[in-house]
């Protein structure tokens, strides 16, 4: 398992989407940032970039700006999909989608750059085949959804339920994240399914009291 998995239980994740953010376009960086700023301080295990228009060098700035953030707080940042990005910027890890790259070419790619093992390489996956594969890659976790409905994962189909993930935990010896319309109200039946984590957009941007999520959601597990 790669060292910079965390210890503490569940995994929490949170992806950032600034375009969701309510005020001025303008400003959605800057508020991006203290939405980060603020997950890391509530003891969020993992902040994942997740900005897929911006430039690789806004990306990398974004991720360096991040990492300064979180530092000190236990938080590894990782950026999604871009694995030269992440290499670039020297963050803790890469998300790969399911149309990425498969694990096992991001670790060649990873030792050309000199890259040590400390880098988290994830995948997700939408099926209990993309689960396996992931995990017989080389994924370090997966995360696996939507387990309910979610705009922001509808591009992927109907929701997986919590039957389909129980079944990919079952198989899988790597953690698996559930993602896709969590809530602290549904967020205890993933675990009870066998999730070892939680990825989110809404669960913690759009949380009034983020610390109070955290530790709802640590609880729960």
């Amino acid at each position: 398992m790669c060292p910079l998995l965390p210890t503490r239980k569940p995994l929490l994740c949170y992806v950032t989407d600034r375009r969701s953010l309510a005020g001025a376009p303008e400003l959605a960086l800057e508020l991006q940032l203290e939405k980060i700023k603020q997950a890391a301080k509530a003891g969020v295990d993992w902040i994942q970039i997740r900005e897929k228009d911006l430039s690789g060098r806004e990306l990398a700035q974004l991720t360096k700006d991040a990492m300064v953030l979180a530092a000190g707080c236990g938080t590894v940042v990782l950026v999604n999909d871009r694995l030269d990005v992440a290499c670039a910027a020297d963050a803790g890890g890469v998300h790969l989608g399911e149309q990425s790259i498969p694990a096992d070419q991001a670790r060649r790619l990873l030792s050309q750059c000199c890259r040590d093992g400390n880098f988290i390489v994830g995948v997700s996956a939408h099926s209990i085949e993309g689960a396996m594969l992931a995990e017989q890659t080389g994924a370090d976790y997966l995360i696996f959804g939507p387990v309910y409905a979610t705009p922001s994962k509808a591009s992927f189909g109907r929701p997986q339920g919590v039957q389909r993930l129980q079944e990919v935990c079952q198989q899988l010896q790597i953690p698996v994240l559930a993602i896709g319309g969590i809530t602290l109200e549904n967020a205890g039946e993933c675990f009870a399914a066998g999730a070892q984590g939680i990825a989110a957009i809404r669960l913690f941007q759009d949380a009034e009291d983020l610390e109070t999520v955290v530790s709802e959601l640590r609880r729960l597990s």
